[in-house]
């Protein structure tokens, strides 16, 4: 009977857990009960990134354009899969108004990142390439500023106008984010 009852209040609160869940972190493309929708968007945040030149980036200097906002880290493994795809997006719709803004969120910062970016190349379309995007220093602070990151990577993609309208926690499927790029352009 006790058993019984043990496994009955677990499955409760296992479900409990899932609700939240699914809340909180919502499944690629699906914005969460607190993430800003199409319906309601949210602006840019503003906030001051350093880039690996020590040089101040703002979001407002990219307003005009549809922004990516990809939080990663060199550890990262779903990020170096994802990095691939952030090249072809920039080369691809980079020419119209589009870019990416990698956020690196590695606590070493710029001792670690630099050097990445330096030597790391990618497969792109059989071609070993670059990342060739602007490459940004964040911090838990910064990351706060965009309504916090439960995971890495996570993208924020953000209208001409600076309006938020996805928040993607995990891998981008590449041909949903695509489509969504395009859409906005």
């Amino acid at each position: 009977m006790k058993k019984g009852l043990l496994v009955s209040l677990g499955v409760i609160a296992l479900l409990a857990i899932m609700v939240w869940a699914d809340r909180k972190f919502p499944a690629v493309g699906r914005p969460a009960a607190n993430t800003p929708s199409a319906a309601s968007e949210a602006p840019m945040p503003a906030v001051v990134i350093k880039d690996l030149n020590d040089r101040d980036v703002t979001l407002d200097q990219y307003k005009g354009q549809v922004v990516l906002v990809n939080f990663w880290a060199t550890w990262c493994a779903p990020c170096k899969i994802e990095i691939p795809w952030m090249i072809e997006f920039q080369d691809k719709y980079g020419p119209r108004g589009f870019t990416i803004l990698g956020v690196s969120m590695d606590e070493e910062g710029k001792k670690v990142v630099e050097p990445f970016v330096e030597k790391e190349r990618f497969d792109v379309s059989g071609q070993k390439e670059a990342m060739n995007y602007p490459i940004l220093l964040g911090s838990d602070s910064i990351a706060d500023k965009f309504g916090g990151i439960m995971g890495l990577p996570t993208s924020m993609l953000y209208t001409r106008d600076g309006k938020k309208i996805k928040t993607i926690v995990g891998l981008v499927n590449h041909d949903d984010i695509s489509k969504a790029i395009e859409g906005l352009l």
